[in-house]
């Protein structure tokens, strides 16, 4: 018999739209204090620049308007775990969007707050129930910006690498959900009941087909910090030295998750 899929986890739309626009704002905060120098710095994303990423926050929410502008399919065909899988397909056009906004908008701080007075102004006259047709097939858009605390917290966690000295904060509920969904991405790529994944205080799932465990101390355990799990998950720190640096603690016969990371593709 096959394991059974998790449940889908359930999110409350207002404090994942609170959740989005508190780290939106963290990001905006940091930006005005970035000097040229500083936006010129490489990152980690390839020959993405400070100023390329900072661009590209601005399009993690405008993304969401131009969904909205098109027309509402009449049903929905995806789900929000499949939407880690889908990200890959769009690295390469992003980079390149990234840039010519950032080339379009020598005024980043102008830029972002214009794309958050747009973002607000859309999401104030829709339902959380609207239809969006995205990359991971028709979603609602309450499901549709839990992804964006992702993108949101994991290129925080890029601009704060790329700057020395640069600490922009993650919203605890943005950190949160962003935690969750990746989580529960692992738990519905590898179900089963054998292995048990803590990424306390916000998650705790179980994966990997074998004995589901029900009593006591699990035999196999990984347990790991919120923002190491969301390095692992999207192909920043690699499980090998996460392991070596004692970042994630793996005990048990089936507590190696190498072969399944990253979750982003």
């Amino acid at each position: 018999m096959s394991p059974a899929r998790p449940r889908p986890r359930s999110y409350d739309p207002a404090r994942t739209r609170a959740a989005v626009l508190a780290q939106f704002g963290h990001v905006r905060d940091a930006v005005r204090t970035l000097t040229p120098e500083q936006l010129a710095l490489p990152t980690r994303l390839g020959e993405w620049t400070v100023r390329d990423l900072v661009a590209h926050f601005g399009m993690a929410l405008m993304v969401v308007d131009r969904l909205l502008a098109q027309p509402e399919p009449a049903r929905q065909d995806g789900r929000l775990l499949d939407w880690p899988s889908a990200v890959g397909a769009d690295a390469p056009a992003l980079a390149d969007a990234a840039r010519r906004r950032a080339e379009q908008h020598p005024d980043l701080d102008a830029h972002l707050a214009e794309v958050e007075r747009t973002f607000t102004a859309h999401l104030d006259t829709q339902p959380a129930d609207r239809l969006l047709p995205t990359n991971a097939g028709v979603l609602p858009l309450a499901d549709y910006l839990v992804t964006r605390t992702v993108e949101l917290v994991v290129h925080t966690d890029d601009l704060n690498a790329a700057v020395p000295g640069l600490a922009v904060p993650c919203d605890r509920q943005a950190l949160a959900t962003a935690t969750r969904l990746l989580a529960d991405t692992l738990a519905a790529k590898a179900p089963g009941g054998a292995t048990e994944v803590r990424i306390p205080p916000y998650a705790v799932v179980q994966c990997l087909e074998g004995p589901r465990h029900t009593r006591g101390t699990p035999p196999n355990v990984v347990e790991t910090d919120p923002l190491t799990w969301i390095r692992l998950a999207t192909g920043r720190l690699t499980w090998k030295d996460a392991v070596a640096e004692a970042k994630v603690s793996a005990r048990g016969e089936r507590a190696d998750l190498g072969e399944l990371l990253p979750l982003l593709s």
